[in-house]
């Protein structure tokens, strides 16, 4: 392979739902450059791109691979993304380092909710797309269907480039507005004759030909003079304003392919060649205020965007040359560490087909391994070099739950597993809740979690269990109470003795302590001598008064007072949840000369707050999420229905290109495998997003049933 410039690379992410024909499509651009010399097929499980035996086994692409191809004196480096929202790290990834992207669409089905998702993230990494419409070739394709579907969702920015002939089994060409000749396919690899337009479509393509001028010439004010001048534009001008127009992502061109038929290929890469910015022609990124140009004029320096384990090859890294150029070799400093690395090799990657070429130059995209310490979303410079790019940031976590290996054993196994796994997949997030005492996995779906049981049980050997987690509940009080405890254990020699008596009442916000209470139909004033206040680290606050008067208790117990107050605030009276947002004031108590110890005051102190906890009206307060549900008009019903048994709040409805978008809170407790759930009563056609939003107290009903559990488990143990 020759070492290519930064003008001669073009970076192509492919997006698309499953079964759109992505990685088909990747098969026949590298079979169009030669990288291969048979097209594989996603029944004979031998595709470059879908090589894992997961992938095999359920024929669609789970992880993101990184494809090479060379055309035009151009090399093309294409990620074949996963077509599953459960996926969507992949894409995320990809955009990163990609240039452009290339929307697959599924001329069977139009634009699906998948086809919707990744235009967002596009919109949202400002990517500029274009339109493939896949599997023309179908006996089920309707192209005036997936034409008004495009039009709904994407209205004015879509540009035909390119309309179909005989669309279904027969189809085998197609009409190019832009190049105003038809071109007709005379076997399936690719062997294509260009022709002048016939007759019969002569009309429509001379109006889709204006439209793709008057649509050009919008984004640029030369061209648009030219246009009112000459009232036409050239083949190049108007390739012209559609690269301004994709570079503003304001045009989305639609072209006509069939992967498996390899008709249309040639003439998608040839456009993108033509029309789509090189990495030297983008807007660059923002490197602490300062505009990092991809060019190799500057210093040495690549990201990481993708980590994956090999079993006989071990840690393969993923980067783009974001500047300069690195050479096989080459010795490159982790600004973040410190740690040097040495590129021993470099690689264009085509799957697990790789090549190994002497150098990169700024914008190429390739595979390096054995390096030591390096992560995904790190940066690695030449020396003297301090630029550090800006982390992807990937999307919350849709499902969550709690792992356990069957074996007490493979603990220890299991989580080294777990870390890898969550090293190779950001969106595969591993915690052990201290709280929980539970190690809680978390996900973009209950199928990305299944594919990692797969590989836990059928490569590593090691059985696990799944089961819903704990829900972090937090418990706190509602109005004031008083209580005191006294410990006392004599067992020959030294025995314990400590009594305290505290008061409690809630913290409110803007509501100011007091020093006059009213209890049990008795008035107390408090003497305060001192106040220590404590952010929770779980939420909420704890303030500590030191009420003691007349030497009740010894300065050096109060510590041990607040130790066992904090201790079951850690481990709620109600449900062994987080206490929170609580004024304790201990204000009175007493000693022995003898027998009194902090561990003495530490446990009458818990015992009193226990108590005093308990009288305080008090309240189990649960975890609520903000829901946001993209679901077609014809399922919204069902949603609804489904949400309002789970006890949400439904806060708003909105339309958005053909879809509603549902907007609603509801409890964590109640979200537990709702993506499934959601996906079956869809058939797969909606998704959502979930963030943290709040604690709100828990109903009646459910506090009494949350009570009677956890006594029935203190009763257990």
């Amino acid at each position: 392979m020759k070492n290519y410039s930064t003008d001669e690379i073009r970076n192509v992410v492919l997006l698309g739902s499953s079964k759109s024909g992505k990685t088909i499509l990747t098969e026949a651009m590298m079979y169009e450059g030669k990288v291969i010399d048979r097209r594989g097929t996603i029944e004979g499980k031998n595709t470059i791109s879908d090589n894992t035996e997961i992938e095999q086994i359920y024929q669609r692409s789970i992880y993101s691979t990184l494809l090479y191809t060379e055309f035009m004196d151009h090399k093309f480096n294409i990620i074949d993304t996963p077509g599953s929202d459960d996926f969507v790290g992949g894409v995320i990834s990809a955009f990163r380092v990609a240039d452009t992207g290339v929307m697959v669409v599924n001329a069977q089905q139009g634009v699906e909710v998948g086809t919707q998702i990744f235009a967002r993230y596009a919109d949202k990494h400002n990517k500029p797309l274009i339109i493939a419409v896949n599997q023309l070739d179908h006996e089920k394709a309707d192209w005036e269907d997936t034409l008004a579907s495009l039009k709904e969702t994407f209205g004015s920015k879509l540009a035909l480039v390119q309309f179909p002939l005989a669309v279904g089994p027969g189809f085998n060409g197609f009409i190019d507005v832009l190049k105003m000749k038809m071109y007709t396919f005379t076997d399936d690899n690719g062997t294509r004759v260009e022709s002048e337009i016939p007759a019969e479509y002569k009309e429509r393509a001379a109006e889709l030909h204006q439209e793709l001028i008057e649509k050009s010439a919008e984004n640029d004010d030369t061209l648009m003079e030219t246009f009112f001048d000459k009232g036409v534009l050239t083949e190049d001008e108007i390739r012209a304003g559609l690269n301004v127009g994709l570079r503003k992502c304001d045009i989305m061109p639609i072209f006509c392919v069939s992967g498996k038929k390899d008709i249309g290929v040639k003439r998608l890469m040839e456009f993108i060649i033509r029309a789509t910015p090189s990495p030297a022609k983008t807007d660059g990124i923002l490197v602490d205020g300062n505009l990092c140009k991809c060019s190799v004029d500057g210093s040495a320096s690549i990201f990481v965007y993708k980590t994956a384990v090999e079993t006989h090859l071990g840690e393969v890294t993923y980067f783009r040359v974001m500047s300069g150029k690195i050479t096989e070799g080459m010795d490159l400093v982790n600004p973040e560490t410190g740690a040097k690395e040495r590129l021993s090799a470099i690689y264009a990657a085509a799957g697990k087909k790789r090549e190994k070429v002497s150098e990169m130059s700024a914008g190429d995209l390739g595979c390096t391994v054995k390096l030591k310490t390096v992560k995904t979303n790190q940066t690695l410079n030449a020396p003297g070099c301090e630029m550090v790019f800006e982390p992807i940031v990937f999307p919350p976590s849709k499902f969550r739950t709690a792992i356990k290996a069957k074996v007490e054993k493979d603990d220890e196994k299991l989580g080294e597993i777990l870390n890898k796994a969550s090293a190779e997949d950001p969106t595969i997030i591993v915690e052990y809740s201290k709280e929980l005492k539970q190690t809680i996995l978390s996900g973009q779906g209950e199928h990305h979690i299944n594919i990692l049981k797969w590989q836990i049980n059928n490569v590593y050997k090691i059985e696990i269990d799944l089961f819903a987690p704990k829900i972090p509940y937090r418990e706190t009080i509602t109005k004031v109470a008083i209580a005191d405890y006294r410990h006392k254990k004599q067992s020959g020699g030294a025995g314990q003795f400590g009594e305290v008596h505290l008061l409690i009442e809630p913290v409110v916000e803007g509501v100011e302590p007091s020093n006059r209470f009213k209890v049990d139909g008795r008035e107390l004033v408090l003497n305060i001598k001192g106040k220590e206040e404590y952010n929770l680290d779980w939420g909420g606050k704890l303030e500590y008064y030191n009420c003691i008067v007349g030497g009740a208790i010894d300065a050096r117990f109060m510590p041990a007072i607040l130790k066992g107050i904090m201790e079951k605030m850690e481990e709620g009276p109600l449900t062994g949840s987080y206490a929170r947002d609580i004024r304790v004031y201990v204000f009175d108590g007493k000693m022995h000369p003898v027998d009194s110890n902090e561990i003495s005051f530490k446990l009458a102190a818990r015992n009193a707050f226990k108590d005093a906890f308990r009288k305080a009206g008090p309240k189990i307060m649960e975890p609520i999420y903000s829901l946001e549900v993209i679901v077609p008009s014809e399922n919204m019903g069902d949603v609804m229905s489904d949400l309002q048994n789970r006890r949400a709040i439904i806060e708003g409805m909105s339309s958005e290109k053909g879809f509603e978008v549902l907007r609603a809170r509801i409890p964590l407790a109640e979200l537990y495998k709702y993506s499934t759930t959601l996906s079956s009563l869809t058939s797969g056609m909606a998704t959502f997003t979930m963030q943290f939003a709040d604690y709100q107290q828990v109903p009646a009903d459910v506090q009494e049933k949350l009570l009677k559990a956890y006594e029935e488990t203190e009763k257990d143990e």
